[in-house]
């Protein structure tokens, strides 16, 4: 048998009570989003209080303002989010089942719909208070590394959005009947972790990189430089993880092993590289544009 790793035994809950005749329960993936949310805060409010760190020495908003912020981004996360898997992933079943659209708790969020519900977000509340937009996310986006480290962790331990099958050592044996049904008769299946990939490369690598821009390299002297770091390296690590994560269950079919959401050819690409094409192209051009304040 192929060298593997055994899925550990840890519950999607921390812990569970009992009351009022319901059960409330909380759960790891619920912990990361809070955790995340809160670090990010306290991430951007050092940030904003560093005035050096500003063109001119001077913070384009406020650690009040962040707070105030803060409240529009969750919401922008939670709305974008699920109406980003409503209408990327599943738009004819929610089409055909309107009514379950806004049920959150049954699962199916997108992160590209819900970063695109934090730039809706952050666009009103900079245009109502009148703030320079370009600096206030560069400051936002230094904030979000931690959400997606924990997130895709979260991910792991709830054993969801598991990679395709693999002989790699590393490959892990995930429980469940859809994740052994990779098409073999008799030895146990096993994946990418594909969730680990992207804790790596969108939280720690990416988080690292924009830290040392901010703090070490004058990156929030230079407009748009942080902002467009973030889409792209995002993008870009997304796209690569895209190649070992399964994709969701209703692309693949007979014809479309490998879930393809648009074909090239003899080539194609899933949904997440096609969604994540946009941000790359949307950081290259802040990149480039970018110039000291």
């Amino acid at each position: 048998m192929r060298a593997s790793i055994p899925f550990p035994e840890i519950s999607p809950e921390i812990f569970s009570i009992s009351a009022f005749g319901m059960e409330f329960a909380l759960r790891w993936y619920a912990l990361a989003y809070i955790v995340g949310i809160l670090i990010g805060w306290r991430i951007v409010v050092a940030a904003v209080r560093a005035q050096r760190l500003w063109p001119n020495d001077t913070a384009p908003i406020s650690a009040r303002q962040v707070e105030d912020l803060l409240t529009w981004v969750i919401l922008g996360v939670i709305l974008g989010g699920r109406l980003g898997y409503v209408l990327f992933y599943k738009p004819s079943y929610y089409a055909a089942n309107p009514s379950e659209t806004l049920q959150i708790w049954q699962g199916g969020m997108a992160f590209h719909g819900g970063m695109l519900g934090v730039v809706i977000a952050a666009w009103v509340y900079t245009s109502a208070h009148k703030l320079n937009k370009l600096q206030v996310a560069d400051a936002m986006v230094l904030g979000m590394w931690p959400g997606l480290l924990l997130g895709r962790i979260a991910n792991f331990i709830n054993a969801e959005l598991w990679g395709r099958p693999t002989d790699v050592p590393w490959g892990v044996i995930f429980p469940g009947h859809a994740a052994q049904d990779c098409g073999q008769l008799a030895a146990l299946c096993a994946r990418h972790p594909s969730q680990l990939y992207e804790a790596a490369m969108e939280g720690l690598i990416l988080g690292a990189l924009m830290l040392w821009l901010a703090w070490r390299r004058g990156g929030f002297k230079t407009p748009g430089l942080l902002t467009g770091t973030f889409f792209a390296g995002y993008g870009v690590a997304r796209f690569i993880v895209e190649f070992f994560r399964q994709p969701d269950a209703h692309f693949v079919t007979d014809t479309n092993p490998l879930g393809l959401a648009l074909h090239l050819g003899g080539y194609g690409l899933t949904m997440g590289q096609l969604l994540s094409l946009p941000m790359i192209l949307l950081g290259v051009y802040l990149i480039v544009r970018a110039k000291p304040a």
